[in-house]
């Protein structure tokens, strides 16, 4: 049996930049083991597996990453209605449209359109509300990242737990050269999943720059030692500052750059919605660009 797939780079318009994805656009016939068998031969943070629709939606999407299924993450979304963009699978899309992806944390709407370049854009509106967790003291965190507890910022929030779909460790860093001295060290990192947190540690700073946030994700545990682009994480993040930002409401966005240190800059466009002091919505959005297409015999 021949199954097709595509390898696009997601969270950017660079070939060889933003963060790698691969997909499979028909997989019906694949059994879990195979399809965790190809998720780890490609090796990427997640590689998607479209199947048809069981709930009347658009498509039925699996991802997997080197190590394990999981129930929802960000670029494997954008990358997928990429891919399935570009190869007509939604027909014209000139005038913009919207698909809904079924996964396992629950329908994802995504919105696909052409930007002010021609270059296809994609959005996902987060499946869950946001999910606050366990905190985790600053000094056990400066243990995980070798860093000193100084390092660890505090004044929003300590080291939190937050999901829309998929659970992260969210950490504020004091300085810019913190995020970029953090490293993961192994076994307190299992002591940490071993209490039952997260092990998927998600490190950001604020910025007054070209970007609002500067973050970095490590998931070895995983199989995933560095991600250079996390959607999921990234609508986590902006939805946990929204939901700690004293405004009763508005509307908010961010610019986000991950992936710097890994040399695979990747820039996320997120947005978040707040009204009666409540989050109602949070959204993630990014450009992709195809770099191979291939088939695996089976």
């Amino acid at each position: 049996m021949t199954y097709r797939y595509f390898i696009c780079d997601v969270f950017t318009n660079q070939r060889f930049s933003g963060n790698p994805l691969a997909v499979l656009p028909d997989a019906e016939g694949l059994t879990d083991l195979q399809m965790q068998q190809i998720a780890r031969e490609f090796n990427f943070s997640e590689t998607t597996f479209v199947f048809p629709p069981r709930l009347g939606q658009t498509r039925r999407v699996r991802i997997f990453t080197p190590a394990r299924e999981i129930p929802f993450a960000g670029h494997p979304n954008i990358g997928t209605a990429f891919a399935l963009a570009q190869e007509g699978a939604f027909g014209c899309i000139d005038g913009g449209l919207n698909v809904v992806f079924e996964e396992a944390a629950g329908l994802v709407p995504i919105s696909i359109s052409l930007d002010q370049q021609g270059d296809i854009s994609c959005e996902l509106n987060a499946p869950e509300p946001l999910r606050l967790g366990q905190v985790v003291s600053p000094a056990f965190i400066a243990t995980i990242l070798n860093l000193d507890e100084s390092d660890i910022r505090i004044n929003t929030h300590v080291p939190q737990e937050a999901s829309v779909g998929l659970e992260f460790l969210f950490v504020e860093l004091d300085t810019h050269a913190a995020l970029q001295k953090a490293s993961i060290n192994l076994e307190q990192l299992r002591a940490l999943a071993d209490q039952g947190l997260s092990p998927h540690i998600h490190l950001y700073v604020m910025s007054d720059g070209e970007f609002d946030i500067k973050a970095r994700m490590f998931a070895p545990l995983d199989g995933v030692p560095e991600d250079p682009a996390t959607g999921s994480a990234n609508c986590a993040l902006i939805a946990l500052l929204t939901h700690y930002d004293s405004a009763g409401e508005g509307d908010f966005r961010w610019r986000i750059s991950q992936g710097v240190e890994m040399g695979r800059p990747s820039v996320l466009h997120g947005r978040t919605e707040k009204r009666n002091g409540t989050l109602t919505g949070v959204w993630m959005a990014g450009n992709s660009v195809l770099v191979s297409a291939g088939q695996i015999e089976l």
